[in-house]
């Protein structure tokens, strides 16, 4: 048995101080319903299945389904996931309610991950916003939409910090930075969980991976990540943290091991940190059959085994292993689990349904004609468009754009220009296939009734069946449709060529090691090029791509995302300039997939460079730098910095320093731009990243107005865990920089005395 057991008992009795703050009336109704449950009901509150069956039908008579059916019944069932909509989980929960002993309701968990039945950009994408308000804004629809077709529970926000975007599932976080990720992660648990968890527009948020899933090796999902305590405490752990101190109500542990433990095994990661260092009360549940994948990782012999070290390490609910409900009695009864734990379990579990209020009302999600009333509202749809266009970045623009609505003739090119199914991305929610507004739908319903639009594919994408979990067969060889693009770019005064990826190319166990436009892309691109210069590129994604061909040919690039149900629209509005791009990219852009994994905030090295012989960091074969960096994004309009200062030369650990800049719109037309400030400790007990975000604000200009922005810089924000083991901040010289990305910055020195 490979089981840290030992100070168990204790990290269960000594939280932190941080501790989250426990509400005494129902702590005091857990108790007394603990005290009337058999162990095995306790058990079962810690089981979690998918939906086997159908609840508005026929009870299932043979199978899994009949098994599950009758296991609500029996009280032995504490979640289901996978019920949608109200009537079928008003159904499912009359089976345990009328039926089991003590009549505990079942809470439903679903993957709103983007939306429920009105679909915002990608999380990635909408990341690139900046925008805290409307992030919070969009978690707050989707939950109001999922908590009235049935839902409790969301397995989202997703807060892992990635910098490889090989990984498919960089779509679903904020990106490469740690700060950035804090901020969206606090914004959307707000947003999903409002300021009531019994409130009917409510659902429960978790905080996943817990934690370096975004770190496995090669960009690979569910791939070991191996990485230094430093690195888990100072770029991986920080985001969760925002997510516990904004009140998330649970968390989910990851697939991936760290320096050889499961996430799920990790006595370390779930019992010494997250509910004994941050002291978390809410519960942790496992990620689809982790708790059994440890017999594969070759840490636990058994699914028996996987159960005990599972619960162990403080995974509370078991989903989808199967594992606790046949092994844990017999352990307990054994000696070999002690009851303690699985009373801590049940009661985490417990305390969530009396904060949801279903042992109030256990129907209070299910009803059928709030469902009706709420799902794809008008103020909905106009959210979504406008989210979409918040979080568009213009990544190049060499005075195309925006384009004029009276053009004469606009031809719409390329696999993706008629696409209404791609913009909605992958992890969709319930979003009706193909409902999309496409970016054709949107161009031709913003243009003038005397332009032409016209419409050629090109090239398929893709050949054959492609979705869930068909994998995407990309068309390499049809050239077909060639001649018919070629013809509408001759006659066309401007043509927008959408490329990218289809909506199942990103996303869980969508890993590529080339993240190239695939397919015949580029060569449609250059054929387009080859007949009129004037080409628009809108790149339609989930993360992000190694694109220098697009970058060195194509006049102007706008990185549109898989923007949402109002895609179409929201391109639009961006491109004829009825909206200005402030988007700024949550993660940089390649210039090649050998790069790969990079970030911004890189260390220096022992040998940095730039130097003029060979023996430094560096590929011989291409520059250091991304081809888009974090933070980049351009605007309609132009902005200058100037008169970076500091407050002070140097401040003590009970003071500040104000760091400024002066931000001007030189341009011809109000804009916003997204205002970063970067810090750089230049000397630790650990060495420390070249720069490292801290602070940001959009600010609104008119043009050739200005404004003095500040940031005020405490030691808790110079903070990190040192090589003492502590968080804290050491004193030393720093320097502070501000700029409009992680790259073009000017700085300014100071110093913690």
């Amino acid at each position: 048995m490979k089981t840290a057991v030992l100070l168990l008992t204790a990290a269960l009795a000594a939280p932190s101080a941080t501790a989250q703050a426990l509400d005494p009336v129902i702590e005091k109704k857990v108790d007394a319903l603990l005290q009337q449950m058999t162990l095995e009901e306790k058990v079962g509150q810690l089981n979690q299945y998918s939906s086997a069956f159908d609840p508005t039908g026929p009870a299932p008579t043979e199978g899994g389904a009949a098994d599950v059916y009758k296991q609500i019944k029996a009280g032995q069932v504490g979640s289901l996931l996978n019920v949608l909509g109200a009537d079928a989980t008003r159904k499912a929960q009359q089976l345990a309610v009328e039926n089991s002993r003590l009549k505990i309701p079942l809470f439903f968990g679903y993957d709103v991950i983007h939306g429920y039945r009105t679909i915002f950009p990608v999380p990635l994408g909408e990341s690139a916003s900046w925008n805290m308000e409307a992030i919070e804004r969009s978690a707050r629809i989707a939950a109001t939409e999922a908590a009235a077709a049935g839902q409790h529970w969301t397995f989202a926000p997703m807060v892992d910090v990635s910098r490889d975007p090989r990984w498919g599932r960089i779509m679903e976080g904020a990106g490469e930075d740690t700060y950035l990720g804090a901020r969206i992660a606090a914004a959307r648990v707000k947003g999903f969980q409002g300021k009531d968890l019994a409130a009917v527009d409510s659902l429960a948020a978790c905080a996943k991976h817990f934690a370096a899933y975004g770190f496995g090796e090669a960009g690979r999902d569910y791939n070991t990540a191996d990485i230094s305590e430093q690195t888990l405490r100072n770029v991986v752990l920080p985001p969760f943290k925002a997510a516990l101190d904004a009140g998330a109500a649970t968390f989910m542990n990851s697939f991936n091991e760290i320096g050889g433990i499961p996430a799920t095994g990790s006595v370390h990661l779930q019992r010494d940190i997250l509910k004994g260092e941050w002291g978390f009360s809410g519960m942790v549940v496992s990620d689809w059959g982790s708790i059994g994948e440890m017999i594969d990782h070759g840490y636990a012999a058994n699914l028996k085994d996987a159960a005990h070290i599972a619960l162990n390490a403080g995974s509370d609910m078991d989903m989808e292993s199967r594992a606790y409900l046949p092994h844990l009695p017999g352990l307990v009864k054994s000696g070999a689990v002690d009851v303690k734990l699985v009373d801590d379990a049940a009661r985490r579990v417990l305390r969530l349904k009396f904060r949801l209020g279903l042992f109030d009302d256990p129907y209070r999600h299910s009803d059928v004609a709030r469902e009706k009333a709420t799902l794809g509202k008008a103020e909905f749809v106009t959210a979504a468009r406008e989210i979409a266009r918040d979080s568009m970045v213009l990544l190049k623009n060499d005075g195309l754009l925006p384009l004029a609505k009276n053009v004469g003739t606009i031809a719409v090119i390329g696999p993706l220009a008629n696409d209404k199914d791609s913009p909605l991305g992958n992890w969709r929610g319930t979003g009706v296939a193909n409902s999309a507004v496409s970016l054709l739908e949107g161009i031709e319903a913003a243009v003038s009734p005397q332009t032409k639009v016209v419409h050629a594919v090109g090239a398929a994408l893709a050949t054959g069946q492609r979705g869930f979990p068909i994998e995407v067969v990309y068309n390499t060889s049809d050239r077909s449709g060639f001649p018919a693009a070629v013809e509408a770019a001759k006659s066309a005064d401007v043509v927008v060529l959408a490329l990218g990826e289809d909506a199942f190319q990103s996303g869980e166990g969508r890993s590529q090691a080339d993240i190239r436009l695939k397919g015949l892309q580029n060569e449609l691109l250059e054929a387009v090029l080859a007949v009129n210069t004037k080409v628009v590129v809108v790149l339609m994604n989930g993360r992000p791509l190694a694109i220098p061909e697009v970058d060195k040919s194509a006049p102007a690039i706008l990185e549109a995302w898989f923007a949402g149900s109002q895609a179409g629209h929201a391109i639009a509005d961006v491109l004829f300039g009825d909206a200005n791009p402030s988007g700024k990219l949550p993660s940089g852009f390649p210039r090649a997939v050998g790069q790969l994994p990079y970030s911004y905030s890189h260390k220096n090295t022992g040998r940095p460079g730039p130097k003029t012989e060979v023996f430094w960091a560096h590929h011989t074969d291409l520059t250091n730098d991304p081809l888009y960096p974090f933070g980049f994004g351009l605007s309609y309009t132009t902005f200058a910095y100037g008169n970076v200062k500091a407050s002070a030369p140097a401040f003590d650990k009970t003071g500040s320093v104000t760091i400024s800049a002066t931000l001007t719109n030189t341009g011809k037309r109000a804009g916003t731009e997204v205002v970063q400030l970067y810090v750089r400790d230049l000397v630790g007990s650990t060495t420390r990243p070249v720069k490292e975000l801290k602070g940001f604000e959009r600010v609104t200009l008119q043009a050739g107005a200005s404004k003095d922005v500040t940031f005020t810089l405490k030691a808790a924000d110079l903070a990190f865990y040192t090589a003492a083991g502590r968080w804290e901040a050491e004193p030393g010289a720093f320097k502070a920089m501000i700029g409009g990305n992680s790259r073009d910055v000017q700085e300014v020195a100071f110093s913690l005395r």
